[in-house]
């Protein structure tokens, strides 16, 4: 399992790299350039020629990309030209609220969606089948910000029992040491506010995690179906096994591998694309952050996000790779 593991590492090093010489070039060949977004209204022809000359912005490319991964291998990812603080002060700002909101949504899809997956699988043909195959097409097609508004009027406005916006109330009284407000209400021993905090998640985690719960409850059910026709299943049967250890051992361990890669993949599309739900639950996450940088034309934050977001893919890929390896030991030696 080491040596799997090692390999797996080992590929990273150059997708990075290929990454960041993506991202660098793209952000370059935007409309404005850098020192443009800086100077906003005073971007005169000898201005801009001075912020280029200042921040060696007038160099070759490759001068630029290599003082850039420089700075960012020492965590300097520059400084936002909208708030004027530090890119990484930032993103560990936002970033706790956005993982908050990704692992509710992920954990709604999966608690639900694997098993009603399972389940429609195992009634193929009845009511519940056709009701999980209907169900998961809406879920696909509905867009996420109507969704949204569509549960803050139910849950909020008529019936009033869960809050429309933000990460807590304003007037709870409550110390936020690590940035995740659920655990920060734990660890400090105040649960009111753990509580309160995991309330105003439930709305914003049902509306982000619907696409993916449709998703999982497709591909659970297909890949169920699978293998509940394969020869060691019905030789399991014939053997007399228990039925339970058949469906645990045989039929929902081997169905999980390529749930695991779809829930792999939604969870890095959680993390970098959750804009349009905190946006409408008005939740200050990573999300938001970034779509208002990108309307301010906040170059610093623009690089210094994206690649934030290009790490977590590849680090997900490698946990759903190391999944694999212990699901299925076959992919170890392959």
């Amino acid at each position: 399992m080491l040596r799997f593991v090692v390999r797996r590492l080992a590929l990273l090093v150059p997708i990075l790299v290929g990454l960041s010489i993506l991202l660098f070039l793209w952000v370059r060949a935007l409309p404005g350039g850098p020192a443009e977004a800086l100077l906003g209204e005073r971007a005169t022809p000898e201005a801009v020629e001075r912020v280029q000359r200042l921040y060696g912005l007038d160099r070759p490319w490759y001068e630029q990309y290599l003082r850039w991964v420089g700075n960012v291998l020492r965590g300097d990812l520059g400084v936002s030209t909208r708030t004027q603080h530090p890119v990484l002060e930032e993103l560990l700002r936002t970033f706790p609220a956005t993982v908050e909101l990704a692992l509710t949504a992920m954990i709604f899809a999966v608690g639900v969606g694997v098993p009603l997956g399972y389940f429609a699988a195992r009634r193929h043909g009845t009511w519940l089948d056709h009701a999980s195959v209907a169900g998961s097409l809406f879920g696909i097609t509905i867009p996420v910000f109507f969704l949204g508004y569509m549960l803050k009027f139910a849950f909020a406005e008529k019936l009033g029992i869960l809050p429309t916006a933000g990460r807590q109330d304003p007037l709870m009284d409550a110390e936020h040491p690590t940035g995740f407000y659920v655990l920060d209400g734990l660890v400090t021993g105040n649960p009111e506010a753990a509580l309160d905090a995991l309330a105003h998640l439930i709305l914003p985690g049902i509306a982000l995690g619907t696409i993916p719960l449709a998703i999982v409850v497709r591909i659970t059910r297909a890949s169920v179906l699978d293998v509940l026709h394969e020869d060691y299943v019905r030789t399991a049967e014939a053997k007399g096994l228990r039925p339970a250890t058949i469906r645990g051992r045989h039929v929902l361990r081997n169905a999980l591998l390529p749930v695991v890669t779809i829930v792999g993949l939604q969870v890095g599309l959680l993390l970098g694309g959750a804009v349009l739900t905190e946006t409408v639950f008005a939740f200050p996450g990573f999300g938001k952050f970034m779509a208002d940088s990108i309307t301010a034309r906040d170059y610093a934050v623009l690089q210094g996000f994206i690649l934030f977001t290009a790490v977590i893919f590849v680090l997900v890929n490698l946990l759903v790779d190391i999944a694999y390896g212990l699901i299925d030991p076959r992919v170890r030696t392959a």
